[in-house]
Protein backbone atom coordinates (compact mmCIF):
# COMPACT_ATOMS: atom_id res chain seq x y z
CA UNK A 1 0.00 0.00 0.00
CA UNK A 2 1.24 3.53 -0.76
CA UNK A 3 1.97 5.95 2.04
CA UNK A 4 -1.24 7.72 3.08
CA UNK A 5 -1.69 11.30 1.98
CA UNK A 6 -3.52 13.83 4.10
CA UNK A 7 -6.16 16.01 2.45
CA UNK A 8 -3.70 18.92 2.69
CA UNK A 9 -1.07 16.94 0.80
CA UNK A 10 -3.62 15.94 -1.84
CA UNK A 11 -4.54 19.62 -2.25
CA UNK A 12 -0.88 20.53 -2.75
CA UNK A 13 -0.61 17.99 -5.56
CA UNK A 14 -3.80 19.20 -7.26
CA UNK A 15 -2.91 22.89 -7.13
CA UNK A 16 0.51 22.17 -8.66
CA UNK A 17 -1.22 21.25 -11.93
CA UNK A 18 -2.01 24.49 -13.86
CA UNK A 19 -5.30 23.23 -15.25
CA UNK A 20 -6.54 26.49 -16.77
CA UNK A 21 -9.61 25.74 -18.90
CA UNK A 22 -7.86 26.65 -22.16
CA UNK A 23 -5.25 23.93 -21.50
CA UNK A 24 -5.26 20.18 -20.96
CA UNK A 25 -6.08 18.67 -17.56
CA UNK A 26 -4.58 15.26 -18.36
CA UNK A 27 -1.56 15.54 -16.07
CA UNK A 28 -3.91 16.05 -13.11
CA UNK A 29 -6.20 13.24 -14.29
CA UNK A 30 -3.18 10.91 -14.57
CA UNK A 31 -2.20 11.72 -10.99
CA UNK A 32 -5.75 11.25 -9.64
CA UNK A 33 -6.15 7.97 -11.51
CA UNK A 34 -2.87 6.68 -10.06
CA UNK A 35 -3.85 7.88 -6.56
CA UNK A 36 -7.09 5.92 -6.77
CA UNK A 37 -5.65 2.80 -8.38
CA UNK A 38 -2.93 2.63 -5.70
CA UNK A 39 -5.79 2.32 -3.21
CA UNK A 40 -7.64 -0.34 -5.15
CA UNK A 41 -10.19 2.03 -6.70
CA UNK A 42 -10.87 1.81 -10.43
CA UNK A 43 -11.27 5.13 -12.20
CA UNK A 44 -12.96 5.69 -15.55
CA UNK A 45 -12.27 8.49 -18.02
CA UNK A 46 -14.72 10.36 -20.25
CA UNK A 47 -12.76 12.10 -23.00
CA UNK A 48 -13.48 15.31 -24.86
CA UNK A 49 -13.64 15.17 -28.65
CA UNK A 50 -9.92 15.66 -29.34
CA UNK A 51 -8.81 13.68 -26.26
CA UNK A 52 -6.91 16.62 -24.80
CA UNK A 53 -9.05 16.58 -21.65
CA UNK A 54 -10.93 14.02 -19.61
CA UNK A 55 -13.48 13.81 -16.87
CA UNK A 56 -13.06 11.04 -14.31
CA UNK A 57 -15.46 9.06 -12.17
CA UNK A 58 -15.09 6.23 -9.65
CA UNK A 59 -17.14 4.02 -7.33
CA UNK A 60 -16.31 2.65 -3.87
CA UNK A 61 -18.40 0.13 -2.02
CA UNK A 62 -21.01 -2.46 -2.97
CA UNK A 63 -22.40 -2.47 -6.51
CA UNK A 64 -25.84 -1.33 -5.42
CA UNK A 65 -27.93 1.76 -6.01
CA UNK A 66 -28.10 4.59 -3.50
CA UNK A 67 -24.59 6.04 -3.75
CA UNK A 68 -23.63 9.50 -2.60
CA UNK A 69 -21.81 11.33 -5.40
CA UNK A 70 -19.09 13.88 -4.64
CA UNK A 71 -18.88 16.22 -7.63
CA UNK A 72 -16.10 18.68 -8.45
CA UNK A 73 -14.34 20.21 -11.44
CA UNK A 74 -10.65 20.11 -12.29
CA UNK A 75 -10.26 23.33 -14.29
CA UNK A 76 -9.39 26.77 -12.95
CA UNK A 77 -9.39 30.31 -14.32
CA UNK A 78 -6.22 32.05 -15.57
CA UNK A 79 -3.79 33.98 -13.38
CA UNK A 80 -2.43 36.32 -16.07
CA UNK A 81 -2.93 39.98 -15.30
CA UNK A 82 -3.49 39.33 -11.60
CA UNK A 83 -1.19 40.61 -8.87
CA UNK A 84 -0.21 37.51 -6.90
CA UNK A 85 2.13 37.78 -3.90
CA UNK A 86 3.03 34.07 -4.01
CA UNK A 87 3.28 31.35 -6.64
CA UNK A 88 -0.33 30.58 -7.69
CA UNK A 89 0.59 26.95 -8.42
CA UNK A 90 1.99 26.29 -4.94
CA UNK A 91 -0.16 26.09 -1.81
CA UNK A 92 1.16 28.79 0.50
CA UNK A 93 -0.07 29.11 4.08
CA UNK A 94 -0.43 32.63 5.51
CA UNK A 95 -2.56 33.86 8.40
CA UNK A 96 -4.73 30.76 8.59
CA UNK A 97 -5.33 30.67 4.84
CA UNK A 98 -4.20 28.34 2.07
CA UNK A 99 -3.36 30.50 -0.94
CA UNK A 100 -3.16 29.16 -4.49
CA UNK A 101 -5.17 29.04 -7.69
CA UNK A 102 -8.08 26.71 -7.18
CA UNK A 103 -7.73 26.25 -3.43
CA UNK A 104 -11.21 27.71 -3.06
CA UNK A 105 -12.68 27.01 -6.51
CA UNK A 106 -12.60 24.09 -6.21
CA UNK A 107 -9.56 21.89 -5.70
CA UNK A 108 -10.04 22.19 -1.95
CA UNK A 109 -13.23 20.16 -2.26
CA UNK A 110 -11.64 17.85 -4.83
CA UNK A 111 -8.89 17.02 -2.34
CA UNK A 112 -11.42 16.31 0.39
CA UNK A 113 -13.45 14.11 -1.97
CA UNK A 114 -10.37 12.07 -2.90
CA UNK A 115 -9.53 11.72 0.77
CA UNK A 116 -13.09 10.55 1.45
CA UNK A 117 -12.91 7.88 -1.27
CA UNK A 118 -9.62 6.60 0.14
CA UNK A 119 -11.13 6.54 3.64
CA UNK A 120 -14.25 4.72 2.42
CA UNK A 121 -12.11 2.12 0.64
CA UNK A 122 -9.92 1.61 3.71
CA UNK A 123 -12.69 1.41 6.31
CA UNK A 124 -15.40 -0.15 4.16
CA UNK A 125 -18.93 1.12 3.51
CA UNK A 126 -22.26 -0.65 3.24
CA UNK A 127 -23.62 2.01 0.88
CA UNK A 128 -21.48 3.26 -2.01
CA UNK A 129 -19.59 6.50 -2.50
CA UNK A 130 -18.90 7.86 -5.97
CA UNK A 131 -16.59 10.55 -7.33
CA UNK A 132 -17.22 12.78 -10.35
CA UNK A 133 -14.52 15.18 -11.56
CA UNK A 134 -15.31 17.22 -14.68
CA UNK A 135 -13.45 19.61 -16.98
CA UNK A 136 -14.42 22.96 -18.57
CA UNK A 137 -16.80 23.98 -15.79
CA UNK A 138 -15.32 27.47 -15.77
CA UNK A 139 -16.22 28.06 -19.42
CA UNK A 140 -19.86 27.05 -19.25
CA UNK A 141 -20.20 23.66 -17.50
CA UNK A 142 -19.26 21.97 -20.78
CA UNK A 143 -17.55 18.82 -19.55
CA UNK A 144 -20.09 17.41 -17.11
CA UNK A 145 -23.05 16.24 -19.25
CA UNK A 146 -21.22 13.40 -21.03
CA UNK A 147 -19.70 12.28 -17.72
CA UNK A 148 -23.09 12.32 -15.98
CA UNK A 149 -24.66 10.34 -18.82
CA UNK A 150 -21.94 7.68 -18.68
CA UNK A 151 -22.16 7.42 -14.90
CA UNK A 152 -25.91 6.91 -15.12
CA UNK A 153 -25.36 4.23 -17.77
CA UNK A 154 -22.42 2.38 -16.22
CA UNK A 155 -22.74 2.74 -12.44
CA UNK A 156 -25.48 1.89 -9.97
CA UNK A 157 -27.64 5.02 -9.70
CA UNK A 158 -26.67 7.53 -7.02
CA UNK A 159 -29.30 8.88 -4.65
CA UNK A 160 -27.67 12.17 -3.70
CA UNK A 161 -25.10 14.47 -5.31
CA UNK A 162 -23.01 16.93 -3.30
CA UNK A 163 -21.49 19.54 -5.63
CA UNK A 164 -18.66 21.08 -3.64
CA UNK A 165 -18.58 24.64 -4.96
CA UNK A 166 -17.64 27.12 -2.22
CA UNK A 167 -20.63 27.80 0.04
CA UNK A 168 -18.88 28.03 3.44
CA UNK A 169 -20.27 24.53 4.03
CA UNK A 170 -23.81 25.84 3.98
CA UNK A 171 -26.42 23.85 2.09
CA UNK A 172 -27.41 25.53 -1.17
CA UNK A 173 -30.65 24.16 -2.61
CA UNK A 174 -31.04 26.36 -5.69
CA UNK A 175 -29.10 28.36 -8.23
CA UNK A 176 -29.80 30.15 -11.49
CA UNK A 177 -29.31 28.59 -14.89
CA UNK A 178 -26.84 30.20 -17.25
CA UNK A 179 -26.10 30.60 -20.89
CA UNK A 180 -24.23 32.76 -23.32
CA UNK A 181 -24.23 33.74 -26.98
CA UNK A 182 -21.79 35.64 -29.18
CA UNK A 183 -23.41 38.20 -31.46
CA UNK A 184 -21.74 39.40 -34.68
CA UNK A 185 -23.39 42.39 -36.34
CA UNK A 186 -22.25 43.05 -39.93
CA UNK A 187 -22.75 46.54 -41.28
CA UNK A 188 -21.86 48.39 -44.50
CA UNK A 189 -19.07 50.97 -44.49
CA UNK A 190 -19.55 54.47 -45.86
CA UNK A 191 -18.23 57.89 -44.85
CA UNK A 192 -20.07 59.10 -41.79
CA UNK A 193 -21.18 62.24 -43.63
CA UNK A 194 -23.50 60.00 -45.67
CA UNK A 195 -24.24 57.54 -42.93
CA UNK A 196 -27.82 57.09 -44.15
CA UNK A 197 -26.44 55.13 -47.10
CA UNK A 198 -24.49 52.75 -44.91
CA UNK A 199 -25.26 50.42 -42.02
CA UNK A 200 -23.45 51.11 -38.76
CA UNK A 201 -22.86 47.78 -37.04
CA UNK A 202 -22.20 49.40 -33.68
CA UNK A 203 -25.38 51.47 -33.72
CA UNK A 204 -27.37 48.41 -34.81
CA UNK A 205 -25.78 46.40 -32.01
CA UNK A 206 -26.80 49.16 -29.61
CA UNK A 207 -30.44 48.39 -30.40
CA UNK A 208 -29.91 44.80 -29.30
CA UNK A 209 -28.09 45.88 -26.15
CA UNK A 210 -30.93 48.28 -25.40
CA UNK A 211 -33.28 45.29 -25.67
CA UNK A 212 -31.28 43.74 -22.83
CA UNK A 213 -31.67 46.92 -20.78
CA UNK A 214 -35.43 46.98 -21.37
CA UNK A 215 -35.89 43.34 -20.46
CA UNK A 216 -33.88 43.77 -17.25
CA UNK A 217 -36.01 46.77 -16.30
CA UNK A 218 -39.23 44.90 -17.06
CA UNK A 219 -38.11 41.89 -15.05
CA UNK A 220 -37.10 44.06 -12.11
CA UNK A 221 -40.57 45.63 -12.01
CA UNK A 222 -42.48 42.34 -12.33
CA UNK A 223 -43.67 40.34 -9.32
CA UNK A 224 -41.30 37.38 -8.91
CA UNK A 225 -42.47 33.82 -8.44
CA UNK A 226 -42.10 32.22 -5.03
CA UNK A 227 -38.93 30.42 -6.12
CA UNK A 228 -37.47 33.45 -7.93
CA UNK A 229 -38.03 35.61 -4.84
CA UNK A 230 -35.36 33.57 -3.03
CA UNK A 231 -32.64 34.94 -5.33
CA UNK A 232 -30.71 38.20 -5.43
CA UNK A 233 -31.81 39.65 -7.78
CA UNK A 234 -35.12 37.78 -7.98
CA UNK A 235 -35.31 37.80 -11.77
CA UNK A 236 -33.48 36.56 -14.85
CA UNK A 237 -30.67 38.92 -15.84
CA UNK A 238 -29.33 39.72 -19.30
CA UNK A 239 -25.77 41.01 -19.36
CA UNK A 240 -23.34 42.28 -22.01
CA UNK A 241 -19.76 41.95 -20.79
CA UNK A 242 -17.60 42.68 -23.83
CA UNK A 243 -18.00 44.62 -27.08
CA UNK A 244 -15.65 45.58 -29.88
CA UNK A 245 -15.99 46.96 -33.39
CA UNK A 246 -15.56 49.83 -35.79
CA UNK A 247 -12.70 51.20 -37.88
CA UNK A 248 -12.61 54.97 -37.36
CA UNK A 249 -14.73 57.80 -36.04
CA UNK A 250 -15.76 58.93 -39.52
CA UNK A 251 -16.69 55.53 -40.99
CA UNK A 252 -19.89 53.60 -40.32
CA UNK A 253 -18.79 50.47 -38.50
CA UNK A 254 -18.56 47.35 -40.64
CA UNK A 255 -18.40 44.92 -37.71
CA UNK A 256 -19.42 44.76 -34.09
CA UNK A 257 -19.13 41.76 -31.83
CA UNK A 258 -20.47 41.44 -28.30
CA UNK A 259 -21.39 38.68 -25.88
CA UNK A 260 -24.71 38.28 -24.11
CA UNK A 261 -25.05 36.28 -20.91
CA UNK A 262 -28.27 35.04 -19.32
CA UNK A 263 -28.78 33.92 -15.72
CA UNK A 264 -32.23 32.41 -15.48
CA UNK A 265 -34.20 31.83 -12.31
CA UNK A 266 -35.73 28.36 -11.86
CA UNK A 267 -39.02 28.23 -13.73
CA UNK A 268 -37.54 30.04 -16.73
CA UNK A 269 -35.12 28.64 -19.27
CA UNK A 270 -32.05 30.08 -20.94
CA UNK A 271 -33.34 28.62 -24.21
CA UNK A 272 -36.51 30.74 -24.05
CA UNK A 273 -34.47 33.87 -23.36
CA UNK A 274 -32.07 33.15 -26.22
CA UNK A 275 -35.05 32.58 -28.52
CA UNK A 276 -36.47 35.97 -27.53
CA UNK A 277 -33.11 37.63 -28.20
CA UNK A 278 -32.87 35.94 -31.58
CA UNK A 279 -36.35 37.22 -32.48
CA UNK A 280 -35.27 40.78 -31.65
CA UNK A 281 -32.11 40.29 -33.72
CA UNK A 282 -34.18 39.27 -36.75
CA UNK A 283 -36.19 42.50 -36.48
CA UNK A 284 -33.03 44.59 -36.27
CA UNK A 285 -31.53 42.64 -39.17
CA UNK A 286 -34.56 43.31 -41.38
CA UNK A 287 -34.03 47.05 -41.03
CA UNK A 288 -30.32 46.67 -41.79
CA UNK A 289 -30.93 44.60 -44.92
CA UNK A 290 -33.41 47.16 -46.20
CA UNK A 291 -30.40 49.50 -46.54
CA UNK A 292 -27.82 46.96 -47.70
CA UNK A 293 -28.47 43.24 -48.36
CA UNK A 294 -25.07 42.09 -47.08
CA UNK A 295 -25.75 43.49 -43.61
CA UNK A 296 -27.00 41.14 -40.94
CA UNK A 297 -26.75 39.56 -37.51
CA UNK A 298 -25.21 36.18 -36.68
CA UNK A 299 -25.70 34.62 -33.25
CA UNK A 300 -23.47 31.80 -32.06
CA UNK A 301 -24.42 29.66 -29.08
CA UNK A 302 -21.59 29.44 -26.53
CA UNK A 303 -22.99 27.42 -23.63
CA UNK A 304 -26.08 26.74 -21.55
CA UNK A 305 -26.65 24.96 -18.27
CA UNK A 306 -29.89 24.48 -16.29
CA UNK A 307 -30.80 25.96 -12.92
CA UNK A 308 -30.85 23.96 -9.71
CA UNK A 309 -34.42 23.86 -8.41
CA UNK A 310 -35.14 23.49 -4.69
CA UNK A 311 -36.47 19.96 -4.22
CA UNK A 312 -39.39 18.95 -2.05
CA UNK A 313 -37.99 16.44 0.44
CA UNK A 314 -34.82 16.08 -1.60
CA UNK A 315 -32.49 13.28 -0.47
CA UNK A 316 -29.35 15.33 -1.13
CA UNK A 317 -30.65 18.23 0.95
CA UNK A 318 -31.65 15.95 3.83
CA UNK A 319 -28.25 14.27 3.83
CA UNK A 320 -26.27 17.51 3.66
CA UNK A 321 -28.32 19.12 6.42
CA UNK A 322 -27.87 16.07 8.65
CA UNK A 323 -24.09 16.13 8.14
CA UNK A 324 -23.64 19.91 8.49
CA UNK A 325 -26.40 20.83 10.94
CA UNK A 326 -27.31 23.72 8.62
CA UNK A 327 -31.06 24.28 8.46
CA UNK A 328 -30.98 27.73 6.86
CA UNK A 329 -32.38 28.63 3.46
CA UNK A 330 -29.76 29.50 0.86
CA UNK A 331 -29.78 29.91 -2.90
CA UNK A 332 -27.10 31.51 -5.11
CA UNK A 333 -27.00 33.34 -8.42
CA UNK A 334 -23.83 31.68 -9.70
CA UNK A 335 -24.12 28.46 -11.68
CA UNK A 336 -22.81 24.95 -11.00
CA UNK A 337 -23.07 21.44 -12.38
CA UNK A 338 -25.73 20.60 -9.78
CA UNK A 339 -28.50 21.59 -12.19
CA UNK A 340 -27.06 19.21 -14.78
CA UNK A 341 -27.13 16.31 -12.31
CA UNK A 342 -30.67 17.23 -11.28
CA UNK A 343 -31.82 17.34 -14.91
CA UNK A 344 -30.38 13.83 -15.32
CA UNK A 345 -32.57 12.57 -12.48
CA UNK A 346 -30.29 12.93 -9.45
CA UNK A 347 -31.14 14.71 -6.22
CA UNK A 348 -28.53 17.46 -5.82
CA UNK A 349 -27.33 20.29 -3.61
CA UNK A 350 -24.28 22.54 -3.46
CA UNK A 351 -22.14 22.37 -0.33
CA UNK A 352 -18.41 22.99 -0.15
CA UNK A 353 -15.67 24.79 1.77
CA UNK A 354 -14.63 28.36 1.11
CA UNK A 355 -16.26 31.62 0.10
CA UNK A 356 -17.28 32.29 -3.51
CA UNK A 357 -15.98 35.85 -3.04
CA UNK A 358 -12.44 34.41 -3.15
CA UNK A 359 -12.98 32.48 -6.37
CA UNK A 360 -11.04 33.78 -9.41
CA UNK A 361 -9.25 36.41 -7.32
CA UNK A 362 -5.52 37.16 -7.10
CA UNK A 363 -4.11 35.42 -4.03
CA UNK A 364 -7.17 33.15 -4.04
CA UNK A 365 -7.41 31.37 -0.71
CA UNK A 366 -9.27 28.78 1.32
CA UNK A 367 -9.41 29.28 5.07
CA UNK A 368 -7.85 26.38 6.95
CA UNK A 369 -10.87 26.34 9.26
CA UNK A 370 -13.11 25.81 6.23
CA UNK A 371 -10.87 23.05 4.91
CA UNK A 372 -10.98 21.33 8.29
CA UNK A 373 -14.75 21.73 8.47
CA UNK A 374 -14.99 20.14 5.04
CA UNK A 375 -12.86 17.18 6.16
CA UNK A 376 -15.10 16.72 9.19
CA UNK A 377 -18.06 16.60 6.79
CA UNK A 378 -16.33 13.88 4.74
CA UNK A 379 -15.49 11.81 7.81
CA UNK A 380 -19.11 11.98 8.98
CA UNK A 381 -20.30 11.06 5.48
CA UNK A 382 -18.10 7.95 5.35
CA UNK A 383 -19.23 6.93 8.84
CA UNK A 384 -22.85 7.40 7.75
CA UNK A 385 -22.31 5.18 4.69
CA UNK A 386 -20.65 2.53 6.84
CA UNK A 387 -23.68 2.07 9.07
Amino acid sequence: MPSPLTPRQILEHLVAFPTVSRDSNLALVDWVEEFLEDRGITAHRVWNEDRTKAALYAHVGPEVEGAVVLSGHTDVVPVEGQDWTSDPWTVTERDGRLHGRGTCDMKGFDALALGALALAQEQGVSRPLQLALSFDEEVGCLGAPAMIAEMARCLPKGRAVIVGEPSRMRVVTGHKGGGGVLCHVRGHEVHSSIMHRGVNAIMSAARLIEWANRRNAESAEATPSDVASLFDPPWTTVHVGTIRGGTAGNITARDCRFDVGFRAVPGETVEDWVTAFEAEAREVEAGMKAIHPAAGVTIGRLFAYPPLRPEAEGEAEALARRLTGDNGEMVVSYGTEAGQFQTAGYSAVVCGPGDIAQAHQPDEYLEISQFEEGWGFMQRLVADLAR
